[in-house]
Order: structure tokens, then sequence, then C-alpha cells
């Protein structure tokens, strides 16, 4: 590997550990956590975790509709924005994993801090649903994916961001994407309990400002104009080879990839990789620093088998889907793409129905 792009793989992946370090540290400081947040509104109609989310979403939005704008990051090579929108993918993977995560006490991102603040059962969930993504990208759980469901799809006559499909390009795609983020972000501070907590909004707005630095560190930090290899522009910091930002379903699988095959020198710390490494050791120097930490196992048979049950459907879910909450719910929603629209909305209607399941079981 030429030591031009060995360096810039360096530098992108000290990037993603940076903000994921970040990202690790707030999330578990202020509690964000979108499965939460659903389990909120769905209990107690409280608004406030949705709100933080709502917050990151809206901020992201706008800073890629800068990024794009200023053609400081190329989002129109990211995955997210692809003509090709494999809709039943994304309404199965986010199904499977919005039902997963619930199961499974917690998103991907929010295993990760659990594993950080010493939860064992989380430690046993990630390796679960890094294995299931693995099948999901390169095994048996692949072949499935690849001839059955992601071949019913619908190929679009333009990108299949919201403002490319309804006519919008350059800057009045811009304007119309900031218009987005800025009415989340009021719909977010009206609420009096959001602003009553300063981590709220502290958190809320971290965590956006992560998945822009991410696009950036990939998009920017990690792109070469010219390759030397193939005299082509590349992105040489992701497993994808296009832009991308934070998500935690298929980097778990990259990192057991990687360290399957650690003497295959065409594997290195990839941006994805990084992150999931960043995120445990923020959330763990959080949990050291406010005396949270706590050593954490299952608490019966039936506990073990939820999370193995949801860990799997969320490695599953996570990769059909093309991401997770985060992968998803905030780098794909800060593209407008549509794919991320319905992959978010299968992700709740997959917790809910998990909510209400483990409400009738408690009743039975």
């Amino acid at each position: 590997m030429p030591a031009e792009i060995v360096s810039l793989q360096h530098a992108a992946a000290w990037w993603a550990f940076a903000l994921s370090f970040v990202f690790g540290a707030v999330t578990q400081r202020s509690n964000y956590c979108t499965m939460g947040a659903i389990s909120d509104i769905a209990n107690f109609g409280d608004w406030t975790r949705a709100r933080m989310a709502l917050a990151s979403v809206g901020l992201a939005i706008i800073g890629v509709a800068i990024l794009k704008m200023t053609a400081t990051v190329d989002i129109a090579k990211s995955f997210y924005v692809a003509p090709k929108l494999v809709w039943l993918s994304h309404i199965v993977g986010g199904l499977a994993f919005g039902f997963g995560m619930t199961l499974a006490s917690g998103c991907g991102s929010k295993t990760l801090i659990r594993v950080g603040a010493g939860s064992l059962r989380a430690l046993v969930t990630l390796l679960v649903m890094g294995l299931f993504a693995w099948f999901t990208l390169r095994g048996i759980l692949g072949v499935l994916r690849v001839n059955t469901l992601d071949q019913v799809a619908v190929t679009l006559s333009s990108a299949q961001d919201i403002p490319s499909i309804i006519g919008l390009s350059g800057a009045n795609a811009s304007y119309f994407a900031i218009a987005i983020g800025i009415a989340l972000l009021v719909f977010a501070f009206i609420g009096k309990e959001f602003r009553a907590d300063k981590w709220n909004w502290i958190g809320g707005l971290i965590v956006g400002a992560t998945v822009i630095a991410g696009w950036y560190a990939t998009g920017k930090v990690g792109f070469i104009a010219e390759h030397p290899e193939t005299l082509e522009a590349a992105w040489v910091a992701t497993n994808s080879g296009r832009p991308e930002s934070l998500t935690f379903t298929a980097p778990p699988a990259y990192l057991l990839e990687l360290l399957a095959f650690w003497s295959d020198k065409s594997k290195f710390v990839t941006f994805g990789v990084a992150s999931v490494l960043g995120v445990i050791v923020g959330a763990c120097a959080m949990a050291l620093i406010t005396k949270t930490f706590r050593w954490e196992g299952f608490a019966s048979t039936e506990d073990l088998t939820n999370h193995l049950v949801g860990a799997a459907l969320m490695g599953f879910g996570g990769v059909l889907a093309l991401g997770c909450t985060v992968g998803q719910g905030l780098s794909g929603m800060s593209t407008l793409a549509l794919g991320s629209v319905i992959t978010v909305a299968a992700i709740v209607a997959g917790c809910r129905a998990a909510l209400a399941y483990q409400m009738w079981r408690l009743e039975n």
C-alpha cells in the first residue's frame, strides 16, 4: 500500500477514535438512547429523549447540507443516496433491528456504551451482534440477503435524497435541507422539559456534531483525488470505499474480521473499526469519572436468551437495512435519504412491537 494512502487511513482512523470517544462519553453522561426515547413516549408520553435525538438529526442535516453546498464532501457518492432503493430490505431490516434492540436492552451504540461502563452482558451482545452482522455481510445470511430481499428494489431517476426526488438541486437543495434541520431543532428546544436539563441539549447537539465530523473525516481527511494505483478519486478510510459517518452494526463485524485476519496486509483499522473502539473507551472514561462504572451480568436464563436473540436480530437487521439507529437514524437521515426514512420508521415499529411483546410476557 502506498505510504500516502496509509497516512490518510491513519489520520481518518484517529479522527474516528477522537470523535467517537466524545460520542461515547457524552451519550454515557446524558443517557442518550433511541430505544429509551421510543419507550419513554410509548409508556409515559415523555418526549425528552426523543427531542434529544431530533436535535442531533437537525444539526446533522444542517452540517451535511453545508458540507455539500461548499463542496467539502461529495455526499452524492455515499451509499445512502444511491438511486437504487432496496425498500424491502429497509423495512425487514428495520423491523428486525428495532425488535432486537428492545430485547437486547439497547441499540448498537448503546451496547458499546454499556460495554464501556462495565456490562458483561453487553459484551456478549456485542460479540453476537458482530458475528451475525459478519454472517449477513459475507456469510450464509449474506447469500440469502443478496438473492432474496435485496432483489426487491426500485431504481429511481435521481439520487434518493428527498431534495433530489422533488426536483431540487444545487443551493436550493441545501437550503431546503437546512430549513428541515432548523425545524427539527426548533421542535426539540420548544420542549420545556428538554431545556430543563443541560445534558439533554448538550448531548443532542454534540452527537449531531460528531456525525458531521464523521462525514468530514471520511469525505475530506480520508479522500484522495487521484489514487496512485488506480488514478481515480478514492475514499480510502472506510470499509465501503465511500464517504460515510458513524454507524455501529457493521463496524463490530469488521473489527472481528480484522482480528481474525490480522496477518492479512490488506486489512487495516478503518474509520468504522476505530469508531467502535472510541465509543467504548469514551464511555468507560465517563463512567469512571462519574463513578457509574459497574460490573453487570445476566439476571436469568431468560435474560440471556433475550439478549442473544436480540443481538442476532440487530446484526442481521442492521446490515440488511444498511444501518442502525445511528447509521440510518443519524448518518443516513443527515443526507435526507428516502431509505433512511423508511428504515427509521421500521425500527420504531419493530421497537413498539417488542415493547408490546414484553408487556404481554409480564402479564402472562
